[in-house]
């Protein structure tokens, strides 16, 4: 099973595919915690789509490797920031990846439920909180209101805020190209999310699921 986009097989690439697939399995990412490739070394997640139009997908893994890899976000800070991307996008993909990461760089259990239930955590410090709403707002209202802009450039900086805004936009990216191409978890790994049925908008007809009339 892959979605809609058909496996890229590592034999077949073109050189422009190629290249990329070569800075995704030999750069930082090699050896973490969740599988990059299936196989014949077909890429797993949002990275086989990245294949398919190298010229975008190429700068885009590498604007993933700078978030991961060189920002000033501390490691728990990140992987709460991604995970919190993740759960209220209810990505099962960016989840079942990132929440191995998490544990790896020091989040607990407790942590990780309330990250995926949207609860509290009582042990996130002031900062981690801050860096939460300021996901979430981001995601929600896709910007910031005026106390908290106040709150995260005194918690964070504004150095880092700007890294947290394009890490939430990156993250976001992704799970948009998961969803439309329907990328399926790795072989064996179950969904993490529930899907509950849409119910119809007040725009739709409940028992057609037609669109009302426009509005003159």
């Amino acid at each position: 099973m892959h979605g809609r986009i058909p496996w890229h097989e590592r034999t077949t690439l073109t050189p422009e595919q190629r290249a990329v697939y070569d800075e995704i399995v030999a750069g930082p990412r090699a050896g973490g915690p969740f599988q990059l490739t299936g196989p014949a070394g077909r890429l797993e997640g949002p990275f086989n789509a990245m294949l398919t139009a190298p010229g975008v997908g190429g700068p885009l893994q590498r604007l993933g490797a700078a978030i991961r890899y060189a920002t000033s976000l501390p490691d728990r800070s990140r992987e709460i920031a991604i995970l919190e991307v993740a759960a209220v996008r209810r990505c099962d993909f960016e989840w079942y990846a990132h929440e191995r990461v998490g544990r790896g760089v020091g989040l607990t259990g407790e942590e990780l439920a309330a990250l995926s239930t949207g609860a509290d955590a009582v042990t996130f410090d002031e900062t981690e909180r801050t860096l939460r709403a300021v996901c979430r707002a981001l995601l929600t209202d896709r910007s910031l209101d005026d106390a908290l802009y106040a709150r995260a450039t005194a918690d964070l900086g504004e150095h880092m805020l700007y890294e947290l805004v394009v890490l939430v936009g990156y993250y976001d990216t992704l799970v948009l190209s998961l969803s439309a191409f329907r990328t399926p978890l790795p072989a064996g790994e179950p969904p993490v999310f529930d899907r509950p049925s849409p119910e119809p908008s007040p725009e739709q007809d409940p028992t057609t699921g037609r669109g009302a009339p426009p509005r003159l």
